[in-house]
């Protein structure tokens, strides 16, 4: 898909990372997880007032997978104090790539994947990590397939379900 562009959100942009949030993490973790659950985690997780202070942090910064002018995945990394984990400043947290259904496997995640190790580079981290639930084999295959090992374990709760995410880390 050489016709993808990858770009950088702005607060300009609060409502549209709000959409794509929303879809991408809905058609990715619906069939797993209770309406209930879903349904007040993508209210308050992707809430107008936090996109706003996680855009407005200049320790974390959203990219927009863009195809003829609509926005069909993106990226969240987080570094220092912003990771919401580790907070090591040799670090750089991906907090989320999601691609649309419909683009699954057609590189969009690779691409995306691609611009956060070149932010890695320009940072010039050590090591670059993130965590992803235990239940989603294709993203951990994504990471591993890119040379990401599993450390350690942290529980994500979505409403009041708590799940283990497994933590891996790629060193630079």
């Amino acid at each position: 898909m050489e016709s993808v562009e990858i770009k950088r959100a702005a607060m300009s942009d609060v409502s549209l990372l709000q959409k794509i949030g929303r879809q991408t993490f809905y058609e990715t973790f619906s069939e797993g997880n209770s309406q209930e659950n879903m349904g007040k985690y993508l209210e308050e997780g992707f809430s107008q007032e936090k996109l706003e202070a996680e855009i407005a942090d200049k320790h974390s910064e959203f990219y927009f997978a863009v195809l003829d002018q609509k926005v069909i995945g993106y990226l969240k990394l987080n570094f220092g104090n912003s990771q919401t984990e580790l907070q090591d400043n040799s670090s750089l947290e991906i907090e989320r790539i999601y691609v649309l259904r419909e683009y699954h496997g057609k590189k969009v995640g690779q691409l995306l994947y691609k611009k956060a190790m070149q932010i890695a580079d320009q940072k010039n981290v050590n090591y670059v990590w993130l965590g992803v639930w235990e239940e989603n084999p294709r993203a951990i295959r994504f990471y591993q397939k890119n040379g990401f090992i599993e450390f350690d374990k942290h529980i994500f709760k979505l409403g009041d379900d708590e799940q283990t995410d497994i933590m891996m880390k790629k060193k630079l």
